[in-house]
């Protein structure tokens, strides 16, 4: 290609810019119109059943449901469970391991009854089990959760109220397994299972010292919050011989952190779990699960390495070690090895969801111009930020930097001082950012550009305002700052060339994504194109199914959005199998105690008395009733 003249855009470059191939999973891609689409059973790349995306926002949109739009695939979820599965019984045959493997999906990381229902009919023919961590968890599960053997995991603060309803759910045909985290639990446990006539089963929860990786990693360790330390075990073990119930245990469980990303991490917990799982079957030779919790994680910026948002491992590679570190010391003891557990919520709900958000406005960046336009004045500060600009070049860019920063400096130093005036002050400010444009684009031809040049590349963001909030849909991005992969979902047979940041509808400073995924860092900006005013534009936020819904809160009162669960059925046609309308804005007020009937009632006293003063027309009066009525009945979300 000759010298000058640049690459034709394409599909394949849009692929590599947002990096959809490697965080994807093979459950997203780009089709030949330009438009992400999906693919429930993960088979991209072989011409899977797929969904448009941008074709099904606008079918929805012409059904009066209106973006944001939360998309759950549960075809994703189902895929995600086999292939867990799949991986541990390729571990297991191929290590000729004697116990078996079952899921058990935590349910605090997707609390919705859909997702749940989704995750259980994705795993009913492994006998799936469900983790729950409070007497609200409980009581969901203790209805819904009739498969037959499948395991309930009781974990987190149990008081006697919950200590009760785990053992009557055994009663019904639930495998209730009542976990000890803390010691008063097992004499509580033993003393209400006499009095119930109930025999229970139970497990224990050590706590490794071994720290996790990565983000959570502080939630591990010998400080850990939940866990029993190795003299609390054996106290356990021998309390539990003395009343003749050694039997009763069960299951060994540890837990070392979220999103663990390094495989070295887990490494050393599943030894120090496999000695202390040796050690007390050898006490209570009744033991026979291992419970290896969560921490399996998602590589949300696809780099696959330790980055917090990312794991340096594959599942195949988890499922390896957890089998053969287990398997091996089991094996050395010549004691039984267990049947395994893991609660990898997160690896099995975190790709099948995503949000779809509209571009509402755009504030553009200044670029270069050729001509400043008339000055204000003859100050000598305004003549000196002109003459920087008009005279930048490669060999002075740096300089230039340098001598524009002390300007913009002193020239709000002087407006403070009354000696520049807003006009002055409107004028240099704008030479500045024109200036700023320029020093990026003129720094390109430097062979290497100095670090104060690179981080102008922050400062020339359009801001992209797209409806939705932050802070109910993407609480994470705001908390901790996790990174989810963000881009267009259509429009990508066009080249983007707008570098962007994003903010949302709430009235917070912090409602705002600026840090986006890229290989080998984070990037604060990501790329868009241009408006056009002749269609909506939307952008799909991924990876969102774990955590997000449950911990969003109502900053501006904006509510739940609307929800969809998408599957393809047998002749490949796209399915709504639930359509979840989003909060009203009656809803959120009554979260909040504020009762609609009572706030229609001051308005309409308000209204009676402008009515007998002649402030408001009766009719006047009739069409804010009329609108106020409306808006109560609304989507807490801009709508068309």
């Amino acid at each position: 290609m000759g010298e000058g003249m640049m690459e034709k855009w394409n599909i394949s470059k849009a692929r590599d810019l947002y990096r959809i191939d490697s965080w994807g999973s093979g459950y997203f891609d780009i089709n030949e119109h330009g438009n992400v689409t999906v693919f429930p059973d993960g088979n991209s790349k072989d011409n899977g059943q797929g969904v448009d995306l941008y074709d099904l926002v606008n079918s929805l949109v012409k059904r009066k449901i209106e973006a944001p739009i939360l998309f759950r695939f549960d075809g994703i979820i189902q895929h995600r469970v086999k292939y867990l599965q799949k991986a541990f019984n390729e571990a297991i045959s191929k290590m000729q391991y004697e116990g078996v493997y079952r899921v058990a999906y935590p349910i605090k990381v997707n609390q919705q009854r859909h997702v749940v229902e989704a995750v259980r009919q994705a795993g009913s023919s492994q006998n799936l089990g469900l983790e729950v961590g409070s007497k609200p968890e409980l009581l969901a599960a203790l209805a819904i959760h009739d498969s037959s053997d499948a395991l309930l995991l009781c974990n987190g603060y149990k008081d006697r109220e919950y200590l009760e309803l785990a053992l009557l759910g055994r009663k019904i045909g639930r495998r209730s397994i009542v976990i000890i985290e803390q010691l008063y639990e097992l004499e509580e446990l033993l003393k209400i299972a006499d009095e119930l006539g109930v025999e229970p089963e139970i497990g224990i929860r050590m706590k490794p010292s071994t720290r996790g990786s990565g983000r959570w990693e502080a939630s591990s360790g010998e400080k850990a919050k939940f866990g029993l330390n190795s003299d609390e075990i054996v106290w356990a073990a021998q309390k539990l011989r003395e009343k003749g119930k050694q039997d009763c245990l069960k299951l060994l469980h540890f837990h070392i952190g979220s999103q663990i990303t390094s495989i070295m991490s887990l490494k050393k917990a599943l030894r120090e779990g496999a000695r202390v799982y040796v050690e007390l079957s050898r006490l209570c030779p009744s033991l026979s699960f291992f419970d290896v919790g969560g921490g399996l994680g998602v590589d949300y910026d696809g780099s696959r390495t330790n980055f917090e948002s990312s794991v340096n491992y594959t599942v195949e590679e988890y499922a390896h070690d957890v089998v053969s570190i287990i398997g091996e010391s089991c094996r050395d003891a010549e004691i039984r090895q267990p049947d395994l557990i893991s609660e990898s919520g997160r690896a099995i709900v975190a790709h099948h969801a995503l949000l779809v958000t509209e571009v509402l406005d755009v504030a553009p960046a200044l670029g270069i111009v050729n001509d400043l336009g008339p000055a204000p004045s003859d100050h000598e500060l305004i003549e000196k930020i002109t003459s920087l600009y008009y005279n930048l070049s490669v060999k002075n860019c740096l300089e230039t930097l340098h001598s524009a920063l002390e300007i913009k400096e002193e020239i709000l130093n002087r407006f403070l001082q009354g000696d520049i005036s807003l006009l002055e002050r409107a004028y240099a400010d704008r030479t500045y950012r024109h200036l700023v444009a320029k020093l990026r684009g003129v720094s390109q031809s430097l062979k290497y550009v100095p670090e104060d040049l690179e981080k102008l590349e922050g400062v020339l963001r359009d801001l992209y305002f797209c409806n939705f909030s932050l802070f109910q849909s993407l609480p994470d991005s705001w908390a901790i700052d996790q990174l989810f992969p963000l881009m267009p979902i259509h429009r990508l047979n066009e080249e983007p060339t707008r570098r962007a940041a994003i903010a949302d509808l709430t009235c917070d400073s912090d409602g705002k994504i600026d840090r986006f995924i890229d290989l080998k860092d984070v990037k604060d900006y990501v790329l868009f194109h241009s408006p056009n005013e002749k269609e909506s534009y939307y952008v799909g936020i991924f990876l969102v199914g774990a955590y997000q819904e449950i911990l969003g809160d109502l900053h501006n009162l904006f509510g739940d959005t609307n929800a969809v669960h998408v599957n393809i059925d047998q002749d490949g046609e796209v399915d709504l199998t639930h359509v979840i309308e989003g909060d009203t804005i009656e809803e959120v007020l009554s979260y909040v105690e504020y009762a609609p009937s009572g706030l229609f009632e001051n308005l309409r006293k308000s209204m009676e008395r402008s009515v007998r003063t002649g402030k408001l027309s009766p009719e006047d009066a009739a069409r804010i009733q009329k609108r106020y009525k409306e808006a109560m009945d609304g989507y807490t979300y801009l709508v068309k």
